[in-house]
């Protein structure tokens, strides 16, 4: 086959041609080609032969596919691939990569595969390893190029052609004295540009932005946001220069941060691992606690219509618009609860926030309520007038349901705002607030508004 050919023909099936074909050569040469996203697709899509393909890669290429796999496809891989072989991957790996696998194993196999690295990289390893989960400082790499500001901009760019090729990125340099004190960091773009003998005091302007090493991960996904850059400086309390963080980290970390905000608005605990890769019963674990929870809350409902019995016995129509209350309380909370979520999520409202927050879900569950109460006013009016399925009190019944509807939508949005905001305050997860709990509230209390306002309006009459 001409490659003019082999252009035209499709990754997956050049690959299946060249497996069956058993031609090593033409196989390492055809993986060398490819683009490291579409490596990653036939690895999915071959997992039979993950292990060959990695095997098959430059070192280089391989540590670089490796980095965007899945957890359970690295953990595969690792198992599978000879031990010289794994020796070379984690050490190509760069350092925040390779910590970030690594928290992924059990203790005793972190310690087996540290024994692989080189002395340099297990001591960076190592280091990483001891800073809190979710700091800033498992997210590092110590990847960059540090140049002192004494230097020329000449020296400086000799400098970048002699260690830039090892360097995490070299888009940004960064300027610290002889005991490694962070002063500025600089866009390669301004040392390119200013003249060659100027001396890099001359160039810097001393406005940075850096992290510390022990800042929430959370932090330096706000930190890049709001800043437009590429990489940030870590520093310590001492400041001094620890490493630094790219924005392709930070992009992992958002996406884990996000699904794991997902699966808890969504009523269960945050999963460790993709949904067909986690053993059965460690989902069922993760599933059951909230559901019993939630089954638990619920049974208060019950307990509510318990306490009116005698108001349901003597007018059982009310019982038949039960579920609409409960439904369109229920709905209106987790719409709030939903929103406020990801408003805190992308730093658009704080716990300062709270009055206005009120505010807001007050007018919007008063408007809300209104729109629902008028529907709900006329559907029973007019299913009366053609039907006669409510009797003579009618009027009376659609009345009550408007206003029970305008009064259970009005606190499910105040309390499906409020709950997030409540648990930030007290330092717990605001998407612990999930749907499903801030809709079994709601129910609850929504039978109560509901059985009250009818025993204030049909009092003496139904009731």
């Amino acid at each position: 086959m001409s490659p003019e050919q082999a252009e035209h023909i499709d990754p997956k099936e050049r690959f299946q041609e060249l497996i069956q074909s058993e031609d090593l050569l033409e196989i390492r040469d055809f993986l060398n080609n490819q683009n490291i996203s579409e490596v990653a697709e036939l690895i999915y899509e071959f997992p039979d032969y993950e292990s060959q393909i990695m095997g098959h890669l430059s070192i280089h290429r391989a540590s670089s596919t490796f980095k965007i796999l899945d957890v359970p496809t690295q953990k595969r891989i690792i198992q599978e691939l000879p031990a010289f072989k794994t020796a070379e991957l984690l050490n190509d790996l760069s350092a925040d990569d390779r910590t970030s696998f690594l928290e992924e194993l059990p203790s005793e196999v972190v310690k087996e595969l540290i024994k692989t690295l080189d002395p340099e990289e297990r001591k960076i390893t190592l280091s990483l390893l001891g800073y809190p989960e979710r700091s800033v400082g498992r997210l590092m790499t110590p990847d960059y190029i540090a140049v002192e500001r004494d230097w020329t901009v000449h020296e400086v760019i000799d400098h970048i052609r002699e260690v830039g090729k090892d360097s995490e990125t070299i888009d940004v340099i960064y300027v610290v004295d002889d005991k490694g004190y962070f002063i500025d960091d600089i866009r390669i773009r301004e040392i390119i540009l200013a003249n060659p003998e100027k001396k890099i005091q001359d160039v810097i302007d001393n406005r940075y932005i850096a992290l510390n090493v022990n800042d929430d991960q959370e932090v330096a996904g706000d930190a890049f946001k709001m800043n437009n850059r590429v990489a940030l400086p870590v520093l310590d309390n001492n400041n001094i220069l620890l490493g630094i963080v790219t924005i392709d980290d930070v992009l992992w970390m958002t996406q884990e941060e996000f699904t794991e905000d997902i699966q808890k608005i969504g009523g269960t605990e945050a999963l460790d691992a993709p949904y067909l890769e986690i053993p059965l019963l460690r989902l069922f674990r993760k599933r059951v606690v909230w559901l019993v929870v939630l089954f638990l809350s619920e049974m208060l409902t019950a307990t509510a219509m318990g306490y009116f019995e005698d108001e349901i016995a003597k007018a059982v129509v009310l019982a038949l618009f039960v579920p609409l209350i409960m439904s369109s309380g229920g709905n209106s909370g987790s719409q709030a609860s939903t929103l406020i979520i990801q408003a805190m999520a992308l730093g658009e409202i704080t716990i300062t926030d709270w009055w206005r927050v009120i505010r807001r879900e007050v007018i919007s569950g008063l408007l809300l309520g209104t729109v629902l109460a008028i529907i709900g006013f006329f559907r029973i009016v007019f299913w009366n007038m053609v039907f006669h399925t409510y009797g003579e009190h009618s009027f009376l019944i659609a009345t009550t349901v408007s206003f029970s509807l305008i009064g259970v939508v009005m606190w499910g949005t105040l309390a499906g705002s409020m709950l997030p905001i409540v648990l930030k305050k007290f330092g717990a997860d605001p998407a612990t607030s999930s749907a499903p709990f801030v809709a079994t509230l709601v129910d609850v209390t929504g039978l109560v508004i509901y059985f009250s306002m009818a025993f204030m309006l049909m009092h003496g009459t139904l009731l």
